[in-house]
């Protein structure tokens, strides 16, 4: 998924609010008994098509989704186009940066060109990841 982004496709403020408002919604289908922490994420397509995780959590904490991982199964089921965008927030709308294993986990299904925003601002996955492991890596 991640190979086929395209760098010239732009993310405009409209977009950013709408990927924010459906962030927010998604976070209303978490399920986080334990932690009480729902986090919900959008991502928006490089054909303008959006996308949306929550967080699903388990007795067993290990097996845990994040809202990520539930974004990136929806993407890969649907055939999506890649992701070229991503706002993750918590019940309260407030922007929150993904964690290590999401990192990784966007990383190989999105690149490191995926533009997202964190409490300090916009930014790509390869600011936060930098140097990341991935595919390419197990090829010898």
């Amino acid at each position: 998924m991640g190979e086929g982004i395209r760098t010239d496709v732009p993310v405009f403020e409209n977009q950013w609010q709408d990927l924010h408002r459906h962030a927010v919604e998604a976070t209303k289908k978490a399920y986080a008994p334990y932690s009480d922490y729902p986090v919900g994420v959008a991502g928006l397509t490089q054909s303008g098509r959006i996308l949306t995780g929550a967080n699903i959590e388990n007795a067993s904490y290990g097996l845990t989704l994040c809202a990520e991982c539930t974004l990136i199964c929806q993407a890969i089921m649907l055939e999506a186009d890649p992701l070229i965008a991503v706002v993750i927030v918590n019940a309260s709308g407030e922007f929150i940066t993904p964690c290590g294993r999401c990192r990784q986990l966007l990383i190989e299904h999105t690149g490191p060109r995926l533009q997202l925003t964190t409490a300090e601002g916009l930014t790509t996955l390869g600011q936060l990841l930098p140097q990341a492991f991935g595919p390419k890596n197990l090829a010898t």
